[in-house]
C-alpha cells in the first residue's frame, strides 16, 4: 500500500492526466466480466443438474455444494490429484523461476562465446511444438522406470525456453551495467553479484513469471494423462474423468473445477504485490 501511494505521488508531481469516471467504468466492467464465469460455476457447483434449465437461469447459489464436492472426492481420487498438480506446479515454479534468472542475468549481461547463438536456439525451441517430442520423451521415461511417476510430469518442465527469453528481456533494460561493475570493485563474484544484486532486482518480473508458469504447470492436462494413471492423476486429468460419460452432470463437474481454482486463486494472492509492483515500475520507466 505504501509503494503503490508512493507511485501515485510521483505520478501526481509528474503532471500526468487523472483516470476519469469512464476509466473507473471501463475497468469495473472488466472486472465483473471477468470474475463472472467463475462466480456463476461455483453458482451452478453448489445447484443440481435439473436446476440448469430453469429460465430464467438461477444466479444465487443453492445448497448442494457440499454434497457435491464430497461426491468429487469419492467418485474419483481427486485428493490425490490436488497433491499432485500442488507438488508438480510448486516444482515446477521454483525451478523455472530460479534457472530462467540465471539464464537470463548470463545472457542480459555476461560476455561469453557462442553467446548470441546459445541464445537463438533457445529461443528457437519455443517455435517447435510440445506434441512432436510426446513419443521420444514416453519412451525415455519408460526406459528410465518413471512412468506413473510425478518425475515424469516435473522433469521435462524444469526449464522454460520462454522464461529464458521473459528474464533476458527484462534484465537486459531493468539490470544497469554500471552497478554490476560497482559490485565487482567491492570484490562481488558473479554468484554473488546474482544473489545480492540480481535475485532482489528481478523479484517483479520473476513474481510474474512463477505466476504464469503455476498457471500452466496446474492447468497441463496432455502429458500428465499420457504418463500418467487414472488411480494416479493431476487435478486435470481428474475433472476430464469427472466430465466423461454419456451423461455429464455439470453441477457436479463445476462443483469438481471450483475447488481446482482455489489454489490459482491463492497463488494469484500471494504474488499479487510482486506484480502489480512490476507493472507500476514498468510504467514509471516508460
Amino acid at each position: 500500500m505504501a509503494t503503490l501511494t508512493q507511485t501515485l505521488v510521483q505520478v501526481r508531481r509528474k503532471g500526468l492526466p487523472r483516470p476519469g469516471r469512464l476509466t473507473y467504468l471501463t475497468l469495473t466492467a472488466i472486472a465483473f466480466f471477468s470474475a463472472f464465469p467463475l462466480y456463476y460455476s461455483a453458482v451452478v457447483g453448489s445447484l443440481d443438474n435439473s436446476a440448469l434449465g430453469q429460465v430464467p437461469p438461477p444466479f444465487l447459489p443453492g445448497g448442494n455444494l457440499i454434497g457435491n464436492i464430497e461426491r468429487v472426492f469419492t467418485t474419483v481420487p481427486f485428493a490425490t490429484a490436488l497433491i499432485n498438480s500442488a507438488i508438480v506446479a510448486t516444482s515446477i515454479t521454483v525451478s523455472v523461476m530460479l534457472l530462467s534468472t540465471l539464464a537470463g542475468f548470463a545472457f542480459a549481461k555476461l560476455r561469453f562465446r557462442g553467446r548470441n547463438g546459445l541464445y537463438l536456439a533457445v529461443v528457437a525451441t519455443m517455435m517447435v511444438p510440445t506434441q512432436l517430442g510426446i513419443i521420444p520423451l514416453y519412451m525415455l521415461m519408460a526406459d528410465i522406470g518413471w512412468i506413473d511417476t510425478l518425475y515424469a510430469v516435473i522433469a521435462p518442465n524444469l526449464v522454460s525456453a520462454f522464461g529464458v527469453f521473459f528474464m533476458t528481456q527484462y534484465l537486459s533494460a531493468a539490470l544497469p551495467t554500471e552497478l554490476l561493475e560497482a559490485g565487482r570493485v567491492d570484490g562481488c563474484t558473479t554468484f554473488g553479484l546474482f544473489w545480492r544484486v540480481v535475485l532482489p532486482l528481478a523479484r517483479p518480473a520473476a513474481a510474474v513469471l512463477g505466476m504464469l508458469t503455476f498457471m500452466n504447470a496446474w492447468n497441463d492436462f496432455f502429458w500428465p494423462l499420457v504418463v500418467l494413471t487414472p488411480e494416479n492423476p493431476t487435478v486435470q486429468v481428474g475433472l476430464s474423468a469427472i466430465s466423461s460419460g454419456y451423461s455429464v452432470d455439470y453441477s457436479f463437474t463445476l462443483a469438481a473445477t471450483t475447488v481446482a481454482t482455489i489454489p490459482l486463486l491463492v497463488v494469484a494472492m500471494l504474488f499479487g504485490k510482486q506484480i502489480i509492483q512490476g507493472i507500476m515500475q514498468g510504467a514509471l520507466k516508460g
